[in-house]
C-alpha cells in the first residue's frame, strides 16, 4: 500500500559549528601543503584523549578505504557507546566504542559500520567490551563522526557475511555526504523524520527507494525537490534500536544513497546506451 503524508511543521535552525575547536581544524579544507601538521595535546581536554598508556594490543594506521572490501545491510546490531576520543600519530583520531555483539569475535582489521562509516579495527579488549577505530581527517570531514563526544550512542553493524540473510540493501559503509535534520514528527507510535540534503545527492534519492542514514537501511516516503529534503518513517521497533531518534533538529546524520542509482548515472554519462543502440 503506498504510503504518504502532509509535514508542514518542520523549523529549520542553523547548522550547529564542530562542537570542538581541535576537530574543527581538521574539518577544514586541506590546503596546498604536502601534508597536515598537528601539534601533539600534553594536557587532558574534553576530547578524553588517549594521554594514559593503553593494555590495549598495538595499534596499526587505520585509513578509510576507498575501495569495496566489505559489505553491510544496513540492518544495525546494536548502538554502541563512545568511551573516548583521541588524537593519533597518523593525523587524525583514534576512537574507541564499548560494545556487547560487535566484540564477540572482533579481530584486527575487521571493517565495522560506525553510524554507517566504514572503518577498520586497530586495536580490541575483549574483557572490557571494547573496540577502537581510525578516523583519518576527510572521515571527519565527510561525515558527522566530527560531532561525537565521550557517552555519545552509535550504530554498530560488522560486515556481512555470505552465509548471512540480507534485511537491508547494498550498503557500503562509504558515505556519500552529511544531511541535516529539519523536522521530527510524531504519529501514533511511528516517527517521521525530514532531512535536508545537497542538490548533489538528492538527485540520488528517489520516492520508495533506499538509503542509509548513519548506517541503518530505510525506504525514502517522499522526496521535497524544493526545499532539497527527503523523509522516512521510523516504526517503535526501529525507534528503539537505531541513534536517529536521539538526535535533534538541527544535528548532522550520514548518508550513503543507493549505489544502483550511481552505477546507472554512469552508464549512461558514458554513451553506454547510445553503443547499444547502435550496435
Amino acid at each position: 500500500m503506498a504510503l504518504s503524508t502532509s509535514m508542514n511543521s518542520f523549523s529549520t535552525i542553523p547548522k550547529a559549528s564542530p562542537r570542538n575547536p581541535i576537530i574543527f581544524n581538521l574539518l577544514r579544507t586541506p590546503s596546498l601543503k604536502p601534508h597536515l601538521k598537528l601539534n601533539p595535546i600534553s594536557k587532558p581536554s574534553s576530547l578524553s584523549l588517549f594521554y594514559q598508556p593503553s593494555n590495549l594490543r598495538p595499534k596499526t594506521q587505520c585509513f578509510q578505504s576507498t575501495t569495496i572490501r566489505s559489505l553491510f545491510t544496513g540492518i544495525v546490531e546494536e548502538m554502541g557507546e563512545i568511551k573516548q576520543l583521541g588524537m593519533a600519530d597518523h593525523g587524525g583520531f583514534d576512537l574507541k566504542i564499548r560494545a556487547k555483539t560487535i566484540v564477540e569475535d572482533v579481530k584486527l582489521g575487521d571493517s565495522i559500520a560506525v553510524n554507517g562509516t566504514c572503518l577498520t579495527v586497530t586495536d580490541f579488549d575483549t574483557r572490557l567490551g571494547e573496540f577502537m577505530v581510525g578516523l583519518a581527517p576527510e572521515t571527519l570531514r565527510k561525515t558527522s563522526l566530527s560531532e561525537l563526544e565521550s557517552g555519545s550512542l552509535v550504530n554498530l553493524e560488522r560486515a556481512i557475511q555470505p552465509t548471512g540473510r540480507m534485511g537491508g540493501h547494498f550498503v557500503q559503509g562509504h558515505v556519500d555526504g552529511t544531511g541535516e535534520i529539519v523536522g521530527k514528527e510524531v504519529e501514533g507510535d511511528s516517527l517521521w523524520i525530514k532531512v535536508k540534503v545537497d542538490k548533489s545527492l538528492l538527485k540520488y534519492v528517489v520516492p520508495k527507494g533506499f538509503i542509509a542514514v548513519d548506517g541503518t537501511s530505510l525506504t525514502v516516503v517522499d522526496v521535497f525537490e524544493e526545499e532539497l529534503c527527503f523523509n522516512f518513517m521510523l516504526v517503535a521497533y526501529t525507534q528503539q534500536k537505531v541513534v536517529i531518534p536521539l538526535k535533534e533538529v538541527g544535528q548532522k546524520v550520514n548518508l550513503e544513497v543507493d549505489i544502483l542509482g550511481k552505477y546507472v548515472e554512469r552508464l549512461l554519462s558514458s554513451g553506454f546506451v547510445d553503443s547499444i543502440k547502435g550496435s
